[in-house]
């Protein structure tokens, strides 16, 4: 509990503490220690983050970008001079290791730097219209945002939620995870300390369905920007759909990896298991569904258990440990769940399957293979430390199985065959394709998916211009 701060929310400006308020107790995912008490916004804090969100995009829009561009470069100076204090905290109040949310406050500082440069580079056209006629085609900030964002990533999510909205001239009200509050809230207490007026960016807590309910039946709201579950994300695009509010969505994934028999399996195996059980799993565009040609099945499938079998979890704040616990409760009772139908369909457990030690949310890095399609593990997201290895005897089976969910978030291909890597490419349904790499994101790399993945975009120039709304103006 040492170095965890006190919890508040940010509403115009001001800290507003617990006082009378509801609250929600937050939880070590590795000792289950109570780090502090969430207060939970009632109807009147919402209200009045409205009233100034509207107030301080009024003011935004109008701001010149090089002083917007001023507030996210000074954001990242101060994200980096407060690195581990952030770094930290998230790891006490979502388990990953400290290495991993080092790298998450590094993306939010490359990502601020990105933004502070494009939101400088947002150009219109002109039109070849005849002689006294002039046209021209505009873009303007969409306006206040209600941004919801996830636990698996607690610096991350923030700070994209954040810092595209205000690179455009909007104002944002962020419900980050009652899980992991405290990250968000140094986020954003970073752009504040930069010069961000306090209404324009804020930071409520609550009952997830009583916030989205009450923000998006506002009118004062005109974009929704939500990162997680497929389920939620549906009903909160139809909340948004009844005052036509612009969505930017990125939904639940279900990762294919396709592996081919002409690649160095070794190789292979040293980049894709660490990434299998980074952050325990727990993230969207994690690898899950080996589809791996039959040639190499066995060998595939034994590398990857032995390296998985080795992996060494523990306390994330702890030296030497490459996985942390689970980020609640709720993540291993899915886990044992999943597991223990897919094992009793026949589903071959090569190694983990079940929790570790009797204090914290520890699970098992897990192995499966020969996993029947019908099980709920090979249909529903796991989101857990789980690799899924089935074999397939060709291309075209191991394609269709890549495109037999409703997901399409990320896919990654390995194969040495340079023509196969663009036919698969182009054939495998994903917003994001990884060829011979686990590495697909960046800051100007946009993020998103198809399918039950969602739509819209993050990062990138199309992060930004999704805040953005298009004008044509025709003079006479």
């Amino acid at each position: 509990m040492i170095d965890y701060p006190s919890l508040h929310m940010l509403i115009d400006g001001e800290r507003v503490a617990a006082g009378d308020r509801r609250v929600h107790r937050v939880v070590n995912p590795a000792t289950e220690e109570i780090l502090g008490e969430l207060p939970l916004s009632g109807a009147a804090d919402l209200d009045r983050a409205l009233a100034a969100a509207q107030r301080g995009f009024v003011c935004w829009q109008g701001t010149p970008a090089s002083e917007r561009a001023a507030v996210l470069t000074g954001a990242a100076r101060l994200m980096l001079e407060r690195k581990e204090a952030i770094a930290r905290i998230a790891t006490l109040e979502q388990g990953k290791t400290l290495a991993e949310t080092r790298i998450e406050v590094m993306m939010n500082v490359g990502l601020f730097h990105f933004y502070a440069g494009e939101c400088q580079r947002v150009y219109g056209r002109q039109l070849v219209r005849p002689a006294g006629m002039r046209s021209t085609v505009t873009y303007e900030p969409v306006g206040p945002v209600a941004a919801f964002a996830p636990w698996n990533f607690p610096i991350g999510n923030p700070g994209r939620k954040l810092g595209a909205p205000i690179a455009a001239g909007c104002s944002v009200i962020l419900k980050p995870p009652e899980e992991a509050p405290a990250s968000a809230l140094a986020v954003l207490q970073c752009l504040l300390d930069a010069g961000l007026p306090g209404d324009v960016g804020q930071i409520v807590f609550g009952v997830p369905d009583e916030v989205s309910r009450h923000l998006l039946a506002s009118p004062v709201i005109r974009k929704l920007s939500f990162t997680g579950s497929t389920t939620v994300g549906k009903h909160l695009a139809r909340l948004a759909a009844d005052d036509c509010k612009r969505t930017t969505m990125e939904l639940g994934g279900h990762g294919p990896v396709l592996v081919f028999d002409d690649v160095d399996v070794d190789r292979v195996l040293d980049t894709v298991v660490p990434h299998k059980y980074r952050n325990a799993g727990q993230v969207c565009v994690s690898p899950t569904r080996f589809v791996v040609e039959e040639g190499i099945f066995e060998r595939f499938r034994d590398g990857f258990i032995e390296r998985a079998s080795k992996i060494p979890v523990g306390n994330g704040l702890e030296d030497g440990v490459q996985m942390g616990p689970m980020a609640n409760p709720r993540r291993p009772e899915a886990m044992d769940r999943l597991v223990g139908e897919a094992v009793a369909s026949g589903a071959a457990l090569g190694c983990g399957g079940q929790r570790i030690g009797n204090r914290g949310f520890f699970y098992a890095p897990t192995v499966l293979s020969n996993v029947p399609a019908d099980c709920a593990i090979m249909t529903e997201e796991p989101f857990g430390p789980v690799a899924l290895i089935n074999a397939f005897a060709d291309e075209a089976a191991m394609v269709a199985e890549a495109n037999r969910l409703p997901y399409g978030l990320a896919a990654y291909v390995w194969t040495k065959d340079a023509e196969r890597q663009r036919r698969v490419a182009r054939a495998v349904e994903a917003g994001m394709v990884g060829v011979n790499t686990t590495m697909i994101g960046g800051a100007d790399a946009p993020f998103g998916g198809v399918k039950w993945s969602g739509h819209g975009h993050e990062d990138g120039t199309e992060g930004l211009m999704a805040c953005m709304v298009l004008k044509a103006i025709h003079e006479g």
